[in-house]
């Protein structure tokens, strides 16, 4: 499904649909399908919904959400996604991304410390910018030093609310994973209706091997 797109040069229409091979079962593809905008990353999430991207120098998000999204994102009132949504980040540490990516090392990326305190370094952002150490309450399972999937309880913030997804009374469940030697960040919140829980795993598996494999 391709999704259309806002940011630093201007609205993107969505790209056409193609498809995409995954690997995943018989019984649960058809509940599913793979949003993609112009820039970055796509995901999967449940079939029928509706997507939207942003996109500037820092990197490029994608939001899929059950309701019409109808480019709010820029709008300073906006209050970001309440309900079911899945968001993908694509985040460049090269560029003002690396706060962020900077902020999830701290958290949850020791062995890469040291891109944090180069950030650190630059006088711009005072080291209490980057607390180190989990959100308490998270749920981590470290699939290597650069792959981590998180679940953050109901209504507490976490790794699933760095993202524009407000906290409620359902977990949000993800990933987040580092790339290449800058170091860049894909970024995976997902928070499913009751019925649909089930698909969240198939998601996240599908971010680890999009973000993990060279096409």
């Amino acid at each position: 499904m391709g999704c259309a797109s806002d940011g630093q040069a201007g609205p993107a229409k969505a790209p056409p649909g193609t498809s995409k091979v995954v690997a995943i079962s018989s019984e649960i593809a058809p509940r599913l399908a793979y949003y993609k905008a112009k820039y970055g990353s796509g995901t999967l999430a449940p079939r029928g919904w509706h997507c939207f991207g942003t996109y500037g120098s820092n990197g490029s998000n994608l939001y899929v959400s059950p309701n019409p999204i109808a480019d709010p994102i820029f709008l300073s009132h906006w209050a970001g996604f309440t309900g079911p949504a899945v968001q993908v980040s694509d985040v460049l540490g090269g560029t003002s991304g690396r706060f962020e990516v900077a902020e999830i090392i701290a958290r949850v990326f020791p062995a890469h410390m040291a891109f944090v305190k180069s950030v650190i370094a630059e006088g711009i952002q005072p080291a209490s910018s980057f607390p180190r150490g989990p959100y308490q309450g998270d749920r981590l399972t470290y699939l290597s030093k650069e792959v981590v999937e998180y679940e953050t309880p109901a209504n507490q913030s976490g790794l699933g609310t760095v993202s524009q997804l407000k906290k409620n009374g359902s977990p949000i469940r993800g990933v987040s994973i580092l790339t290449g030697k800058t170091p860049n960040l894909t970024h995976l919140s997902v928070r499913l209706p009751l019925d649909a829980t089930d698909l969240g795993p198939v998601i996240i598996r599908q971010t680890e091997h999009d973000a993990t494999h060279v096409n």
